[in-house]
């Protein structure tokens, strides 16, 4: 099936499995937890539940290290899928993923901000920071209210499917990621894209920087 077709089918499918299929949203009690997340209540918080939301960000995060990038070379910029994927998740992130073209080449200077995504130093911190939150759900979460709630709470089985599709979804954009920093490793390309998580965050630790060159222009003012 054509890769477009399929993430357009992803994508629609989702959202009708959320509106049709999932179980009901109890809408008083999500607000109320998104309310304990961001002022910070979290001991009122199943340690799993909340685990599961910062992994989600996490999983924004590690997309944002290489689409930020990939956007520069299409004709659409990742920046506004970015920040809709901050309120929806894998569904705003979907339709960049259908829009783009393949690209195997970076041309240009990188800015700070490309800089930062492209440094090691991302991946490590986002590596410790997964570290310590699967440490913190299996230490202290309660198992048996987190399987309640999945079947029982439209905002934590979403959540929980998204976790699931950003982990699918990954191999999709490496193999680009990879032929722009002309790294030729199929043992990576497969280790990565069949260790779920830990894979893509080894991959931003491991992965060789990104060059830049200068702009045509500039070569063309300097001769």
């Amino acid at each position: 099936m054509n890769r477009k077709v399929a993430l357009w089918l992803l994508w629609v499918g989702f959202i009708a499995y959320i509106l049709l299929l999932a179980p009901p949203l109890h809408l008083e009690e999500t607000l109320m937890l998104l309310k304990n997340i961001f002022t910070l209540q979290w001991l009122a918080i199943n340690p799993i539940i909340l685990s599961l939301f910062s992994l989600v960000g996490i999983w924004l995060l590690i997309y944002s290290g290489l689409l930020f990038i990939d956007g520069r070379m299409q004709r659409i910029p990742f920046w506004p899928f970015a920040l809709a994927s901050i309120e929806s998740g894998v569904l705003g992130l979907l339709p960049y993923l259908a829009f783009s073209e393949p690209n195997q080449e970076f041309s240009g200077q990188k800015d700070a901000f490309l800089r930062l995504l492209d440094s090691r130093s991302f991946g490590i911190v986002l590596s410790l920071s997964t570290v310590g939150l699967f440490a913190y759900a299996f230490a202290l979460g309660d198992w048996g209210d987190f399987v309640q709630q999945f079947q029982g709470d439209r905002f934590i089985n979403g959540m929980s499917l998204a976790f699931c599709l950003f982990c699918l979804l990954f191999p999709t954009i490496l193999a680009h990621d990879m032929a722009c920093r002309h790294w030729n490793n199929p043992q990576m390309f497969w280790a990565v894209a069949f260790i779920p998580l830990l894979g893509p965050l080894a991959y931003l630790c491991l992965r060789p920087p990104l060059p830049s060159t200068i702009p045509e222009e500039r070569l063309i003012a300097n001769r």
